[in-house]
This record gives C-alpha cells, sequence and structure tokens, in this order.
C-alpha cells in the first residue's frame, strides 16, 4: 500500500519520463519561481493533445454514424475532463514522515509511487512501456501513409486525375516508405538529446496544427464543393452485424488514442502559479482546452465523413489525394511526416533510457573516427539497443500495416489503467475517500464503465489486426 495524504500528469508529454520510468521519488517542496497561468496551462494541454489521432476521427465516425460518432468524442472528452480534474488533486500532498513537509508530486510516475507504491508504479511503467512502443508504431505507420500520399498527389498532378498509375504509386504498398522512416529513426535515435531540443516543442507543434487545420479545411471545403452532406445515422454498413460490431469497437478505440494527455498534466501543473490554488487552475484549463481540441476533432471527424462518406479514408489527409491545390495537400502530409519524425523520438527516447541505466550504456564505449565529424565516443549497446528498437517497431508496422485498427489497439489497452485506473486509486488515497460511500461508488462506477468500453474496444480492435492478418 502506498503513501497517501490530505492537501490542496507522441509526443511532447513524455519527456519527463525519462527520469521517472527507472526510478522515482516524490520531491518536497523547494523554492522554485512558478509563474504559469490557466492560458499557459491550456497553451501546453492543446499542443500535448492535438497529434496524429485526429487523422483518424473522421474514419471512427464513418464506422459509428452521424448520431453515435459525434456522441462518442463529446463522451470522450467527458471523460478526460473528470480523470483530469481527478489527477490534478493528486499534485500536492503531505508527507506522512515529516510532519508539515509539503509534498508536490511532480510527474505522473512519481505520484503512482508515492500514492499506490513501488508495485503499483512498476505496473504503471510496464503500460507505459507497452504505450511507448505501441506508438512508434503507430507513427511508422502514419508516416508512410502520408509519404505516399504525397507522392499520390504530385502524380495526379503531373499525370492528370484519374490516371491508374497514380493510385499503384509507390508498388500500391506502404513497406518502402516504413523502411524509409525506420531508416531516418535509427539515425536520430543515436543524436543525443535530440528529443529535448528547445525548439523540437514549438516545431512539433506548428508541424500538429498545421496539418489538423488543413484537414478541417479541406473537409469543409469539400462539403461545399458536393453541395450535400454524405453519410448516415448508422454509419458505413457492413456484410454482417458482427463485421458491425467490431468496426465499432475500433473506432471507439481510435477516439481514445486521440484524446488523453494524462502523462503531461502533473507536469504542466507543476509550472503554475499559486494563488489562487495550482489544481483550480488546472481544473480551469483542462476544462478550457478540452472544449477547444472538442472543437477541432468534431470538425474534422463529422468534416471527413460530411465530405467522403462510405468512403471515408482511414487517415483523412490520404482522402484528397487528387483534389487542388495539391500543394496544400502536399503541404499538410509533409507536416505529418515531419511532426512524427520528432514525435517518434520523444515517444522512444524514455524506452531507451530504461534499458540503457538497467544495463549500462557507458560499459562498453569505444573512440571511433567518423568521416567529417572526426574521433567520437560511440557505446555498443546504445548503438545496437536503439537500433534494435527502431527495427522492431518497423517490423511490427511492416507486419501489421492496418492503420485504424492498429490505433484503435493502443488506444484501447492503454486508455483504462494509464487514464483511468491509476487516476482514480491515486484520488480515493489523496482525498481519503471512505469505501461504500456515495462518492466512492460513483468513482468506482466510472470507473468499473470505462474499463468495460475498453475493454469491448480493446477485443474488436485486435480481431481487425489479426484477423486482417489471417485473411
Amino acid at each position: 500500500m502506498g503513501r497517501g495524504g490530505g492537501g490542496a500528469e507522441g509526443d511532447r508529454q513524455t519527456e519527463p519520463l525519462l527520469e521517472e520510468l527507472s526510478k522515482s521519488s516524490s520531491s518536497k517542496e523547494h523554492l522554485v519561481q512558478r509563474t504559469g497561468t490557466v492560458w499557459t496551462a491550456m497553451a501546453h494541454i492543446i499542443t500535448a493533445v492535438i497529434g496524429s489521432g485526429v487523422l483518424s476521427l473522421a474514419w471512427s465516425v464513418a464506422q459509428l454514424g452521424w448520431v453515435a460518432g459525434p456522441a462518442a468524442i463529446v463522451l470522450f472528452a467527458g471523460v478526460t475532463a473528470v480523470q483530469s480534474s481527478l489527477l490534478a488533486d493528486c499534485y500536492i500532498s503531505r508527507d506522512p514522515d515529516e510532519l508539515g513537509s509539503i509534498v508536490r508530486n511532480k510527474s505522473y510516475v512519481q505520484a503512482v509511487r508515492f500514492y499506490l507504491g513501488e508495485k503499483s508504479r512498476l505496473f504503471c511503467v510496464f503500460f507505459l512501456s507497452v504505450n511507448l512502443f505501441g506508438s512508434g508504431v503507430v507513427y511508422t505507420l502514419t508516416s508512410a501513409t502520408s509519404m505516399r500520399a504525397i507522392q499520390k498527389a504530385n502524380c495526379y498532378h503531373r499525370e492528370g486525375h484519374g490516371t491508374a498509375s497514380c493510385s499503384t504509386a509507390g508498388g500500391g504498398s506502404d513497406v518502402y516508405y516504413m523502411l524509409v522512416f525506420g531508416l531516418a529513426q535509427v539515425v536520430l535515435s543515436q543524436i543525443p538529446d535530440f528529443h529535448n531540443m528547445a525548439w523540437l516543442s514549438v516545431f512539433a507543434a506548428v508541424m500538429s496544427f498545421s496539418y489538423s487545420f488543413i484537414g478541417f479545411g479541406l473537409g469543409a471545403a469539400k462539403v461545399i464543393e458536393n453541395g450535400v452532406i454524405e453519410g448516415g445515422i448508422g454509419g458505413i454498413a457492413l456484410a454482417s452485424p458482427m463485421q458491425k460490431v467490431w468496426r465499432v469497437a475500433q473506432a471507439l478505440g481510435d477516439i481514445a488514442y486521440a484524446y488523453p494527455y494524462t502523462l503531461a498534466l502533473l507536469e504542466i501543473q507543476d509550472t503554475l502559479r499559486s494563488p489562487p490554488a495550482e489544481s483550480e487552475t488546472m481544473k480551469t484549463a483542462s476544462r478550457g482546452s478540452i472544449v477547444v481540441t472538442t472543437f477541432l476533432y468534431l470538425g474534422c471527424g463529422c468534416l471527413g465523413y460530411a465530405a467522403f462518406g462510405d468512403a471515408t479514408p482511414g487517415n483523412l489527409l490520404t482522402g484528397f489525394g487528387f483534389y487542388e491545390p495539391y500543394w496544400l495537400i502536399g503541404l499538410a502530409n509533409l507536416s505529418v511526416v515531419l511532426h512524427l519524425l520528432g514525435g517518434y523520438q520523444v515517444y522512444g527516447q524514455p524506452a531507451f533510457a530504461l534499458a540503457e541505466r538497467r544495463f549500462g550504456a557507458e560499459a562498453c564505449v569505444l573512440d571511433v573516427e567518423m568521416p567529417l565529424l572526426g574521433w567520437r565516443r560511440v557505446s555498443l549497446f546504445r548503438l545496437c539497443y536503439r537500433t534494435a528498437y527502431v527495427a522492431a517497431t518497423t517490423t511490427v508496422a511492416v507486419w501489421f500495416p492496418y492503420f485504424n485498427q492498429v490505433v484503435g489497439l493502443i488506444g484501447a489497452l492503454s486508455f483504462w489503467p494509464k487514464v483511468i485506473h491509476f487516476p482514480v486509486e491515486m484520488y480515493i488515497v489523496q482525498a481519503k475517500v471512505a469505501p461504500w460511500t456515495g462518492r466512492w461508488l460513483a468513482i468506482r462506477t466510472f470507473s468499473a464503465a470505462c474499463l468495460l468500453v475498453c475493454a469491448f474496444a480493446s477485443v474488436g480492435s485486435a480481431v481487425g489486426v489479426f484477423g486482417s492478418k489471417r485473411s
């Protein structure tokens, strides 16, 4: 049982995990100047949330239909708002070993250890590691589809709309682009502190906002051009009811992947000034940010479905291949690739750090003379492990090249433990919620309902991934 106390947490959200996956301790109060406001917190949250997950939302709405699709996006927004409120209350506590000593839980993993103990921290680290690896696979798949979309758009512009050879550009497969992306990540993973470069977060934010708003605008433009809103109440009709059930489950997993910013919440809260209390500022910022992101998600998801109807693509931006202006479509897909080149490292570096600290990356270091760079110290373990890690994510992506199903599986598997279970358990300890009281029953019901939805989405997404492979 962990310690608890009373008292007032890609892409960018995993950077603090570098120091927390292999060890964790809560930090006592120090004289640190914190100047963040509700507006800076909202900016951080929106930057952390909006990413490649937005690209699959139109497909998700197409599976669910005009009623259930928007409702599911709003529902996950509500769930995210509730869990962020619970987690915000876990930022400050009091150390039971030192009377009156305030503890600031500055990261998600620190908070799990402080409230729930070391065993829960290890359990948490396992799920985070699976999520980080899965995100690397998703980023590889997303980048490959965007690179192929760029080539197709250029081909249509050069050869003319309807050219049959353009639909099979690149051999009709994304494997070549996955290998190119994987090779680039092998190189980037060897650059020291690449994920911590000051410009990377700003660059990634600009890229993610660029392709999100371009997708939003292109969807609106196509609806106006069509002069009709495509789609139906029940979504895309399939051959059998069971196929429809699994597609609905996959769609829920895709939406789950798009929302949470759990890992970043406590890090952002640690930048806020007080008074007012950091938890109150954080809750206000979370609610405002969720409203903004939900508006963008509903816009991309609903406008994409309204534009394409039953032909809605898995990745929204790939559906505009032969439309003009082709340069804008190419720019949007290029923004995706550039964003994910850096985003992959944000998710990969914590996994690299965990293995290198455990096995000792500096135990086998050689001085090597490199062209143009001169003599450099090279860690053989670092070189081999990081290369093997990138090769593993690329291999999984090549073996299971099913974008929406993989996104759904990763989203569904990680949502409940990361977003619901640990924040709920920490809040119960922090707030000393007595068993079988009204508040305890409400919180437990909330957690159980989310578990059922995530289990359903996980099974459906797994059927989509492995069923597609067998077929």
